[in-house]
């Protein structure tokens, strides 16, 4: 006989990403289709430069949390999934919440800078972001060479490139996700040094 099945933790990540879903269901209530986003929508939540410009600041922060289409929704969970679970073996809640936050807010200000009047969403800037923290932390937790990361995370940007993806905010993210990552581990290793328990591969 079975004993009582031992539930699942829940963490910043499985939040995050019910946080996501949430927000998607009110947005496709106020679109009328659970398949994509009208663009009424988009320009009230997601973030149109213009009106940003024009003090709709909100918009920074609520278009991390918009998603256009369900595709490009289950897209960018499961890469938060995925990154975001590997991400709570390294950082504590507060650097794993500052990693995403920052990172997404600097893609939405590059592209706030550089797209003109162009209408994005998503939470890629910050899973870039989160990408990027990650994949460096692993490189100077075992101190080895970063470069190695620095290739393969602006290699996974480049081929994630396309029609309709907002790249500033990939860029963006990734930069400030890679620079935290950086100052995380280093920070970490001239304190204490590193206490591993797993062994990393990139």
């Amino acid at each position: 006989m079975r004993g009582p099945s031992i539930p699942r933790k829940i963490t910043i990540t499985y939040i995050l990403i019910a946080l996501n879903v949430i927000v998607y269901v009110y947005t496709s209530f106020l679109s009328g289709t659970p398949w994509q986003t009208s663009r009424s929508v988009l320009e009230l939540y997601g973030q149109k430069n213009q009106r940003v410009m024009d003090g709709w600041y909100w918009q920074l922060f609520t278009s991390m949390f918009v998603h256009v289409t369900i595709e490009h929704l289950v897209g960018n969970m499961l890469f938060l999934l995925i990154f975001g679970l590997r991400a709570e073996e390294m950082f504590d809640v507060k650097e794993y919440l500052l990693i995403y936050i920052l990172s997404g807010l600097a893609g939405n200000l590059l592209t706030l800078l550089f797209g003109s009047y162009m209408i994005s969403a998503g939470a890629s800037g910050a899973i870039f972001g989160m990408f990027g923290a990650v994949t460096i932390y692993m490189r100077r937790a075992v101190s080895q060479s970063i470069m190695t990361a620095l290739i393969f995370a602006f290699f996974l940007l480049l081929i994630s490139s396309g029609q309709g993806v907002n790249v500033l905010a990939h860029l963006g993210g990734l930069v400030i996700g890679l620079l935290m990552g950086y100052l995380l581990a280093a920070t970490r290793k001239t304190k204490s040094g590193y206490t591993l328990s797993y062994s990393y591969s990139v």
